[in-house]
């Protein structure tokens, strides 16, 4: 065994799962599992622990993988995080724990994710459950969404003796976890509703089909219905568009609406009632996470895929692997290239995006070199889709209707960072909603401090 490197993880064939929506990485077995953590070098002053947002305990979950008690890893997980199985997916470790590893620094850091991942599904495969609290505080919270802020949030609530009550705009609970990251890269039934479940089992309720500010405003919830505390974790699913000539033609998607209606409409089969339109030469305009995965959906609807991207392969903001994933399935990258319009025929259907070459020149804002056209440069891709993969924000709708509640100029919620609280009175608010759109676990990391505040708040009430 080679300490400095990680036990290979298995995947399907690239060749294979472009044609199926199974789960890419097929995980660890046991004895890979007790390899991996046998390489970490339980650090007294671990760095992994400062990456991870949730704060879990990682040197002691990885001690007993590496003693094969699994069942003890877990509960060490579950002390942190209500979606192990979801975070050791999806999380970007590779910036995160796995970025902090000091065996990283001479060889490869350690698979923290991957033995999350197999600790997480042993325990849904042996029926082992988070354990509930058996003391009621018999104060209620509400808690508006069901994505990985709101989850956590209530998990976290329950176990500490709160009634909580989840409200859920769509007709399934949980968020982007069901609507945004495709079965590939995220199954439903195994993993997502499971750890759902399992937040229920704490004694969480959740009530879909219910719109906060449509459906129960926060102020309704507050005077009416006799919560003492709201958390506002409802994400960000109002999507960008470029504003260029032709965005309004048929067969122009958002990323939002595109995922939605494949992972919870399961529209990509024809018998379904929304059936999606199979394109076959599409365009995917972005380059985070989001973009990967509408491309390699649409890749799995059988066609030609072109991530259109303005900026360079470093600075592609989607997670390296995502990136490796796709590429290897086939997908065409077309870099430093910016679109310009989008051509229609004359039904007003897609027929081609015109694009216009980019070239690096100084960094912007946020730090990366700011791309800049190339005079003479435009040319034409032939595609008859467009998916317009360029970021989210929140939907006004609750801070519209809720009063004494303060948003920024991006609409999102004022909100502290250390424990949710906004400027309204037992209101407090975290994830996207607050932030705009980032990653499943900073979100999960905004609803456990909320959650804390919450308690911090209530106690002293």
């Amino acid at each position: 065994m080679d300490v400095l490197k990680k036990v290979p993880v298995s995947e399907q064939e690239a060749a294979v799962r472009a044609t199926n929506f199974e789960e890419v990485c097929l995980g660890y077995g046991k004895e890979e599992a007790m390899e991996e953590a046998s390489r970490c070098i339980n650090c007294k002053n671990a760095q992994c622990i400062k990456g991870c947002p949730v704060s879990i305990n990682i040197p002691a979950f990885v001690e007993q993988v590496k003693l094969g008690d699994i069942e003890k890893a877990y509960e060490i997980i579950s002390e942190s995080s209500a979606l192990p199985a979801v975070c050791g997916r999806v999380c970007p470790q590779e910036s995160q724990c796995e970025g902090k590893c000091i065996r990283g620094i001479k060889g490869e850091p350690i698979s923290i994710g991957k033995l999350e991942r197999y600790v997480a599904d042993w325990a849904r495969e042996n029926g082992i459950v988070p354990k509930v609290s058996a003391e009621k505080k018999g104060k209620k919270v509400a808690v508006i969404g069901s994505g990985p802020s709101g989850l956590t949030c209530a998990g976290d609530l329950a176990k500490m003796g709160y009634d909580v009550t989840i409200f859920e705009a769509l007709h399934e609970p949980g968020g982007v976890l069901v609507y945004g990251i495709p079965e590939f890269r995220l199954p439903k039934e195994s993993v997502v509703r499971t750890e759902i479940e399992n937040v229920k089992a704490l004694g969480v309720k959740i009530e879909t089909n219910c719109v906060g500010g449509k459906s129960v405003t926060v102020d309704e919830l507050l005077k009416n219905e006799g919560f003492e505390a709201v958390f506002i974790g409802s994400g960000a699913g109002l999507p960008k568009f470029m504003s260029i000539p032709g965005e309004q033609a048929n067969g122009v998607f958002s990323a939002n609406e595109y995922l939605t209606r494949s992972n919870l409409m399961k529209a990509f089969d024809e018998t379904a009632d929304t059936p999606l339109m199979r394109g076959k030469k599409v365009a995917v305009v972005g380059g985070g996470n989001v973009a990967m995965d509408a491309a390699r959906t649409a890749l799995r609807l059988g066609a030609e895929v072109h991530i259109v991207y303005r900026r360079s392969e470093e600075e592609l903001p989607a997670r390296v692997e995502e990136v490796h994933h796709a590429k290897e399935e086939g997908i065409v990258f077309d870099l430093l290239t910016n679109p310009v319009e989008i051509l229609e025929d004359e039904n007003n259907w897609v027929k081609g995006i015109r694009c216009i070459r980019m070239e690096l020149g100084e960094p912007d804002a946020s730090g990366r070199r700011r791309p800049v056209p190339v005079p003479g440069s435009e040319f034409v891709i032939d595609v008859d889709t467009v998916i317009m993969a360029l970021g989210t924000s929140p939907n006004p709708l609750i801070s519209a209707t809720t009063e004494g509640l303060t948003v920024d100029k991006r609409k999102c919620i004022i909100a502290d960072d250390e424990n949710g609280k906004t400027e309204k009175e037992g209101v407090f608010a975290g994830g996207d909603a607050v932030t705009g759109a980032a990653t499943v676990i900073l979100a999960m990391g905004a609803g456990k401090a909320a959650a804390k505040g919450i308690d911090e708040y209530l106690s002293g009430k």
